[in-house]
Formats: C-alpha cells, sequence, structure tokens
C-alpha cells in the first residue's frame, strides 16, 4: 500500500524519526509546555508523543513482520500504542509529576530541626551535630547558645545560622508526667 506516493513502511518509519525527534526536543525545552497538561492529561505533549512514536514503531514492524493489510496493521498499532500510552501514563509520568521533591537543602531550612551532638561543644567553641532528614544524615559545625557547653550524644535544637556554623541548644522534649 502507498500513502503521499511513499510505501506505507516509508511513512511509519519517517512517522517515527519524526516523533522521535520531537520528543528529544521537548524533553530539552519541556518548561515551555508544562501547562498543557494541566488542562487535560491526554494533552500532555509527553502522552501525544509517546502515542505516535509507539503507534509508529508497532506498525513499522508489524509491516515488515506479518502479512495483513494495512488497515488491520494500523488498528493494531493503535490498540498497542493505546495499552502501553495507558501503562506510561499512570505508571512512569503520573508518579514522576507527583514527585517533585528536591533533594536540595539550604542551612535555613534546617532551623528548628533537632540534631545530635557527635563532637562535645566546648565553651565558646565548636563542635559538630548531626541531623536526620528524610534525605540523609547531615553532619554540620555547631556552637552552643550563650556559648553554652554540650557534651556528646545530647539532642539539640537548631536555632540560628551564624557564620555558617549553627547555633545549638540543648533539646529537652516536652513530655506528660504520668500522674498515678
Amino acid at each position: 500500500m502507498e500513502l503521499f506516493g511513499l510505501p506505507i513502511t516509508q511513512v511509519y518509519l519517517y512517522a517515527l524519526i519524526i516523533s522521535g525527534a520531537i520528543t528529544i526536543v521537548y524533553v530539552l525545552f519541556s518548561d515551555v509546555a508544562e501547562g498543557l497538561g494541566e488542562v487535560n492529561p491526554f494533552l500532555d505533549p509527553a502522552v501525544i508523543l509517546s502515542f505516535i512514536t509507539f503507534t509508529s514503531a508497532t506498525a513499522y514492524i508489524l509491516e515488515l513482520v506479518v502479512d495483513w493489510h494495512s488497515g488491520v496493521v494500523l488498528s493494531v498499532a493503535i490498540a498497542i500504542a493505546v495499552v502501553l500510552d495507558t501503562l506510561l501514563y499512570f505508571f512512569i509520568l503520573l508518579p514522576l509529576a507527583s514527585a517533585e521533591v528536591s533533594l536540595a537543602y539550604s542551612d535555613e531550612s534546617l532551623m528548628g530541626q533537632v540534631g545530635r551532638v557527635i563532637v562535645p561543644i566546648p565553651v565558646d567553641g565548636y563542635g559538630e551535630i548531626v541531623i536526620e532528614t528524610i534525605n540523609g544524615r547531615i553532619n554540620k559545625r555547631a556552637t552552643g547558645y550563650e556559648n553554652t557547653a554540650i557534651e556528646y550524644g545530647k539532642e539539640v535544637l537548631l536555632i540560628e545560622v551564624k557564620e555558617g556554623a549553627f547555633v545549638v541548644k540543648e533539646y529537652k522534649p516536652f513530655r506528660f508526667k504520668d500522674y498515678d
């Protein structure tokens, strides 16, 4: 079968190459078209481009491998593309969109957290604390609030950051007393 004066396999191959090239450009400049997927998830360029890519790749392979009518090949290719596109959307694109959590942090974002002293903090000196976050453990230089000494293993509250060092105070969590 011919389409636009070209064999149908060549049309599918051209569609595959063009959609692949546009996908690469989209990956590089996806911030420009970011809002399109907000209106309707099926208008998301990643979904549309993957559908065209899956359809053209499947149709090209089927045209080479099987001896079916071109209409049947295109119908089967579209059905397979719908299934693959749905799986791609629900198992890859949707989780990625909701997982926009940065691993980056700033010293100011750590203020108010509770850490533990791993190198004792002397009076008018510096020690080291460790802060456990969802991203892992962070070791930081620390000094005592009002130049107080803090022993190894004590829990501390991060008050502020001065000159790259945390100013900390010994942390005593509030606990209800047992009244028996």
